[in-house]
């Protein structure tokens, strides 16, 4: 069987790196190639192993080794393959070696820094997918820390020889740090889990009557873990309050910006969540609270992050923010999707448990038309900066005729993200308004506050994607635009391959999609669960009045930004006072979350610090000190009675047996009563 062999898929890549750490400095592209074949390889892989999953009608397939054996408890090493795990590889290596190819093009000129580029990128992968397979939740958090670790050497690869060395540094550190703060939540998650179920590996946590167990027994403790978990979650996804480390993260090159927003990383955090979703579900005590948590956090970092992108001017930061807002939308539809099943379970509703498991499908498949939009966009933005060398929008302008290839395919994109009817964004952001909605109607009415924040969000996103684009590609031509040359081949050709998957990717809701998240729900113990066809799914979108209030704003948005940026009708000045408004500053700002991060950061540091130096000055030093000087007082006792007298060494004899006698005599009396 192929699935014997899906061990591999993590396996290729890491090779790719061991090759080209040691012997890319000898090949000519700086070991490019190689990387592109490891990642091909893996992508071929993991289309076989999907392949013979689904047609083998698996529920799941497990392949464990025998890693480490600690008395009774063993710690094991190995696969597991679900519907949600073939949704992850395959468009996790396929986006990866579209990058991989583009980086050809786009890291051409930096000479014998290739070798340390494709070495990492290559490990970077491996980490993704390393994690994606893993069998257990220790298994996945060791490759998850291996995607941390690329991630701070890939941000910060401009961080030796470049003008804004120190700043690209800053940006690398900040976001190891950043997320390090998750990760020590998600460890500690993880701890409980280990106490309460004796065990991390998938096929026994994921059983609905053991947690269930184990939350009549320890609700507190399993609602304790939910949470850490999540707190990893934030972290590494970006999501409030640990967003602000990934707009700085623009300051690696453009291909690592578009794996980490679309092919690993980021997607990493959305994909635990919904792998740890029986965590929440089947907790009937605090679960729903959780999961109502985690849909808050999701809706109000949508609308936050979206927020912030209405008035840069930076190309990258603007995608980057979308990618927060977008993830936002992902971590909301989990959170209603889950509280939609919790309380079915509760109640024994499987119509309720029905448009559960939909918003847990809403929130997967807009991870998988993110992928491929954003991977499209952020790759069309390097086409642009490499043609331009500049970042800032307003150096840039008419480039559409320069870069045709570019502007039509980053098109496609905006087009996709933006939800226009009937593109891939527009199926997957509205089934997650759907799902908020849901949950908003059958009994937690918060949720209806989080579906008007979507529905705020699809505007925002409509308005500032097509504001980048024809400040772009449109107008007259800026400063940078005027010398912009041609486009490069090897650079364009992932861009029109990534922009066919960017408009038709939803249509895969048509093609089984469902089956495959029916299929891993089943797997990790969820019962009962019957997912909607495409074909209703469809129906249900066009049905609901809301699909078209969310279809008009979204076009306000375009028609809005057309206005402004191409037209020239309506003056972008008169609502934020050219610039000097307390709100337009605000969002330029980023509503001083890096100062207050700082701030926080230094006092928070130098407290520890001071605590710390206390410590070891009083205590460790204090103790060492403190010895040697009883030790050298001592000395000077003893040397003291170094008289060279007989009548004193007599009289020190004499001493020392009138005590012996004593405290013999003590013993004797204390043992006879």
């Amino acid at each position: 069987m192929i699935m014997d062999y899906a061990w591999l898929i993590p396996c290729l890549p890491i090779l790719c790196f061991v090759i080209v750490g040691l012997l890319g400095w000898k090949m000519r592209e700086g070991g490019g190639f190689v990387a592109i074949l490891g990642a091909a390889a893996a992508c071929v892989l993991s289309i076989l192993v999907a392949y013979e999953f689904i047609s083998g009608d698996y529920t799941s397939y497990t392949y464990d080794m025998k890693w480490l054996i600690i008395g009774n408890f063993e710690i094991n090493f190995g696969v597991y393959i679900d519907g949600l795990t073939c949704i992850m590889m395959l468009f996790s290596s396929f986006i990866s070696t579209m990058i991989f190819v583009y980086s050809i093009g786009y890291m051409d000129d930096q000479g014998a820094k290739k070798t340390r580029y494709y070495g990492e990128i290559s490990l970077f992968l491996t980490g993704m997918l390393g994690l994606i397979v893993s069998s257990n939740f220790l298994q996945m958090f060791i490759f998850w820390e291996i995607m941390g670790l690329c991630s701070y050497l890939l941000i910060g690869f401009w961080s030796y020889d470049h003008p804004e060395a120190k700043e690209k540094s800053s940006a690398a550190k900040k976001a190891f740090l950043v997320t390090r703060a998750g990760d020590v939540c998600l460890m500690g998650g993880l701890f409980i889990m280990l106490y309460l179920f004796k065990s991390l590996d998938y096929v026994n946590i994921f059983d609905m009557s053991a947690i269930q167990s184990v939350a009549a027994s320890e609700p507190i403790l399993l609602t304790l873990a939910g949470l850490l978990v999540f707190g990893g979650v934030i972290g590494k996804s970006a999501q409030f309050p640990l967003h602000d480390w990934l707009p700085d993260a623009m300051a690696g090159p453009t291909t690592v910006s578009a794996l980490i927003h679309a092919a690993t990383m980021v997607k990493a955090g959305v994909y635990l969540t919904a792998r740890a979703m029986p965590l929440y579900v089947f907790n009937a005590e605090y679960g729903q609270n959780v999961l109502l948590f985690i849909g808050f956090i999701g809706g109000f970092t949508a609308i936050f992050a979206a927020s912030m992108a209405l008035n840069n001017f930076n190309i990258k930061k603007v995608l980057a923010y979308s990618t927060l807002s977008q993830l936002g939308y992902m971590i909301l539809a989990l959170g209603a999707g889950g509280w939609l099943m919790a309380e079915g379970y509760a109640t024994g509703d499987h119509h309720l448990i029905a448009l559960g498991a939909l918003g847990y499908l809403a929130g997967v498949f807009h991870m998988l038309n993110h992928a491929f939009f954003k991977g499209l966009l952020f790759l069309c933005s390097g086409s642009v900066i490499h043609c331009t060398g500049t970042e800032d929008m307003r150096l840039m302008g008419g480039l559409l005729k320069k870069i045709p290839v570019t502007g039509w395919t980053m098109l496609c994109g905006c087009i996709s993200i933006a939800g226009v009817p009937i593109f891939s964004g527009f199926w997957s952001k509205d089934m997650v308004l759907e799902a908020a909605m849901n949950a908003g109607s059958n009994g937690e009415t918060f949720f209806v506050v989080l579906f008007a924040l979507g529905i705020v969000t699809a505007f925002m996103t409509a308005f500032y994607m097509f504001r980048m684009w024809f400040m772009t590609f449109t107008g007259e031509p800026g400063e940078n635009a005027k010398h912009c040359h041609h486009e490069s081949k090897i650079m364009v050709s992932p861009l029109v391959i990534l922009a066919v998957f960017a408009l038709f990717s939803g249509l895969l809701v048509f093609a089984g999609l469902g089956s495959l998240v029916e299929n891993a729900l089943t797997a990790m113990g969820f019962p009962s669960i019957e997912m909607e066809t495409g074909e209703e799914i469809a129906e249900a979108i066009f049905s609901n009045v809301w699909t078209y209030v969310s279809i008009a704003l979204a076009l306000i948005g375009i028609l809005l930004a057309y206005l402004m940026y191409t037209r020239k009708a309506i003056n972008p000045g008169k609502f934020n006072r050219n610039g000097e408004s307390a709100l337009y500053k605000l969002l330029a700002n980023r509503y001083f979350f890096p100062q207050l991060y700082d701030q926080i950061s230094w006092k928070l540091g130098a407290g520890i610090a001071k605590g710390v130096d206390a410590f070891d000055r009083n205590i460790i030093d204090g103790t060492v000190n403190g010895l040697s000087n009883a030790v050298i007082g001592s000395g000077d006792v003893v040397s003291r009675m170094e008289t060279g007298h007989v009548r004193d060494y007599a009289t020190v004899v004499v001493a020392g047996v009138v005590v012996l006698i004593l405290v013999f005599a003590i013993v004797f009396c204390a043992g006879g009563m």
